[in-house]
């Protein structure tokens, strides 16, 4: 039985939701309809690049056959054997793209995400980093075009952040930015250094994939709440009301605290999104832990206190310590363009998935 088999009847089940999306009855659900969209543009990009492997495959046997028949002319068959080559190639190109259709999804592959950036080793200079990486992802964001909402901010008054949480929405956010966790050090003269000596910081981002009601339920009655005043940097008060909320998860110890909005309210129902966000991490983290032996990832285990990168700015520098990638545009990089740094990083691991399954 061959790996594609189950291509073969792809026109059929492309016709079948054809069928579905022309059910007025359909629109009415919005979920379902967009599941049904989305399934019905998955399959019609696999027809397309399955239709090209088959006709690849038919143009090699034709050119296998006429390289070979002694009837024809010389130079014929000549032509015949240097095309095969250049279909060879081809049929390997689109073999691997079906391959990695076939690859298992990451269930959290289509959702929004939680982006926690907190400074880590480096005091104010780290906080400073965070700050940027931030405005880093917040620009790789919108050209994307996704949305980037701040949950929660600890600012140091200096442009940098003790902590930032920002909710990403937008198509596949969390397929591109999964690989972004663990910790990212840098390595840069501070403004405040008189010297000219080269500190190094760490910050350390977590994304999370953002989670419903059904994916991590929060039973009310295992919640601690916490009210209090909202305050700036230096202890500056942002509001006069009780408006901050603390939320503790009693059986986990997971803590979320929000202050960003006015009312309490909001606030409230911000940290109640962070927390179950975290919570569906720590259970699929766990779920990794039991099983990570047998699916460890080349690109790293996502472990947020693993070093992944390093930016270097004396040198223009980025390295990301997981594939052995460095890139000497740091200042395009730190100006969201990531593309060149996030698409290695899926290869990878699209490689490693190929590799163990054959």
């Amino acid at each position: 039985m061959s790996l594609f088999d189950k291509f073969t009847n792809i026109d059929e089940k492309i016709s079948v939701l054809e069928g579905r999306l022309s059910d007025p009855s359909l629109v009415s659900n919005q979920k379902e309809y967009q599941k049904v969209v989305s399934e019905h543009t998955h399959l019609s990009r696999i027809n397309v690049i399955y239709g090209k492997y088959c006709s690849v495959l038919r143009e090699l046997e034709e050119n296998r056959v006429l390289a070979h028949d002694e009837s024809e002319d010389a130079e014929l068959r000549e032509m015949a054997r240097a095309e095969l080559e250049e279909l060879e190639i081809q049929r390997v190109s689109l073999e691997r793209d079906l391959k990695i259709i076939l690859l298992p999804k990451d269930p959290n592959d289509e959702r929004n995400i939680f982006l926690e950036i907190r400074a880590g080793t480096g005091g104010d200079e780290a906080a400073l980093f965070a700050g940027d990486l931030f405005r880093m992802y917040s620009r790789f964001a919108e050209s994307q075009g996704w949305h980037v909402e701040v949950v929660s901010t600890n600012p140091i008054g200096i442009g940098g952040f003790k902590e930032i949480i920002s909710l990403i929405r937008g198509d596949k956010v969390y397929s591109k930015l999964k690989y972004e966790r663990g910790v990212h050090r840098v390595q840069r003269v501070p403004e405040t250094e008189t010297q000219g000596r080269i500190h190094t910081s760490a910050v350390t981002v977590a994304v999370l994939p953002e989670a419903d009601e059904v994916d991590a339920h929060i039973d009310m009655n295992e919640l601690k709440f916490d009210v209090f005043r909202s305050s700036g940097p230096g202890g500056q008060s942002v509001n006069t009301t009780d408006s901050a909320v603390r939320i503790t998860h009693l059986p986990t110890g997971l803590v979320v605290t929000c202050q960003d909005e006015k009312s309490q309210h909001k606030n409230k129902a911000k940290a109640l999104t962070v927390l179950r966000a975290r919570l569906l991490d720590k259970i699929e983290q766990e779920h990794h832990n039991l099983i990570s032996e047998q699916r460890r990832s080349q690109v790293g285990s996502g472990d947020r206190s693993e070093r992944i990168r390093t930016y270097n700015f004396p040198q223009g520098r980025m390295t990301d310590h997981r594939i052995n990638l460095t890139l000497y545009k740091l200042d395009a990089i730190i100006n969201g363009k990531l593309e060149d740094v996030i698409y290695p990083l899926i290869a990878e691991d699209q490689a490693a998935q190929l590799k163990a399954l054959e």
